[in-house]
């Protein structure tokens, strides 16, 4: 997920949601973590990782906390989520999976778990709901009489492409029926199991109709560790980027978020090392702490920057007009005052000096003339009671 765009969560209300409802949960391989006994909302899991090529030397450590991640199958009604926040990029968004394996301790995501009566920690990071029903419903929506195509943004709340994704699929199914249908689509991921799907990326990007966008927080492995504990490595996340633009790609890097004294120091070189390994673009997002974020950050803060954590959330509060955090639109993505104002400049000097102008306004660019409906549709399937028998839905 890309927990740097759009936030349903930052406005001072809580939607509902209109999920039907759950089959029962099926676990997945269990995870080590050594914040999961001792943090008071059981937040995050240092040394978790899954057997990927995710850039990480496998961890040996037998002496910490077990944590199993369970993945509940959940059948959704829509698939397609709309927004009208003037401070992002696109309009559609779609999430596969609710909640995230990666256990980033920023992920603005969290406080969704909260409207499931779960904590926004650890069970965030462990008590995953997986849309298994997405490829059938995002079919039926692109079939409906007046649907007219604008490109979606796949992976917004929740990496599309966290590990359980390796199992379900669900994603690519996704990713399928778009390359079917000839529908514009980009996607936010942090994640090198994007490589899996290239035949069907390169193929809409060949068209115009694709566009990929890599968060790179920080190029050092050891802030990386603790900060985003599950996602790929930098250096793994660059040789993604790579390895997406030498398949015609066009990528682009989500520098995101900037934390002060944190990551910040590292912008020119994190815009650099992209610029290197081929993105053609690049924006940024400074940090944000909604609701049951910022407890949790600052936890963490505390954990692993002592030394630093009164400073970096001093200069978060000039960056948000004294307040921990500001969900206004016009605010909320970059901050303001004197603080923003510099990490603005040295960013679009940055990008400037490197070439990376070309991508902006990149999902604007998505075409969708050549949108075609779905052959086949589906029937809608009514669930009843989670057990997973169902009926048609004949009206």
């Amino acid at each position: 997920m890309e927990p740097d765009v759009a936030n349903p969560v930052d406005t001072q209300h809580r939607e509902p949601v209109h999920e039907q409802p759950m089959l029962g949960p099926r676990p997945l391989a269990a995870r080590k973590g050594r914040g999961a006994v001792s943090n008071l909302q059981g937040r995050y899991e240092v040394n978790g990782r899954e057997e990927f090529d995710d850039g990480w030397e496998r961890d040996e450590d037998g002496d910490a906390p077990v944590v199993k991640t369970v993945v509940t199958d959940e059948f959704a009604k829509t698939i397609l989520s709309r927004n009208a926040s003037p401070d992002i990029p696109f309009n559609v968004s779609l999430n596969p999976y609710r909640g995230c394996e990666h256990g980033c301790i920023y992920c603005f995501a969290r406080p969704t778990h909260s409207y499931l009566g779960l904590s926004p920690g650890l069970d965030f990071e462990s008590r995953l709901f997986a849309k298994v029903n997405a490829a059938e419903v995002l079919r039926r929506e692109l079939a409906k009489p007046g649907y007219v195509p604008e490109h979606i943004a796949l992976g917004v709340n929740t990496d599309a492409y966290q590990p359980c994704e390796r199992e379900l699929r669900l994603t690519r199914q996704v990713l399928e029926v778009l390359h079917e249908c000839q529908h514009p689509v980009g996607l936010i991921t942090k994640s090198s199991l994007i490589e899996r799907d290239i035949d069907l990326i390169a193929a809409m990007a060949h068209k115009g109709q694709a566009c990929a966008a890599i968060t790179l927080t920080t190029l050092d492995p050891d802030i990386a560790r603790t900060l985003e504990p599950r996602a790929a490595a930098p250096a793994r996340r660059l040789r993604t980027i790579r390895t997406l633009a030498q398949a015609g790609i066009p990528v682009s890097v989500s520098v995101a978020p900037i934390i002060p004294f944190v990551t910040e120091p590292e912008i020119e070189k994190i815009l650099e090392a992209a610029r290197d390994a081929g993105a053609c673009g690049a924006h940024y997002v400074v940090l944000r702490l909604p609701w049951e974020v910022n407890p949790l950050f600052q936890e963490w803060l505390q954990a692993h920057f002592p030394d630093r954590a009164q400073r970096v959330m001093n200069r978060v509060r000039d960056l948000r007009g004294g307040k921990d955090y500001d969900s206004d639109f016009s605010k909320r993505m970059h901050g303001e005052g004197v603080w923003a104002d510099l990490i603005r400049q040295r960013f679009s000097k940055a990008v400037d000096r490197l070439g990376m102008g070309e991508f902006r306004g990149r999902f604007g660019r998505l075409d969708g003339s050549q949108f075609r409906k779905p052959v086949v549709v589906p029937p809608r399937v009514v669930k009843q009671g989670g057990s997973g028998a169902g009926q048609l839905d004949l009206f």
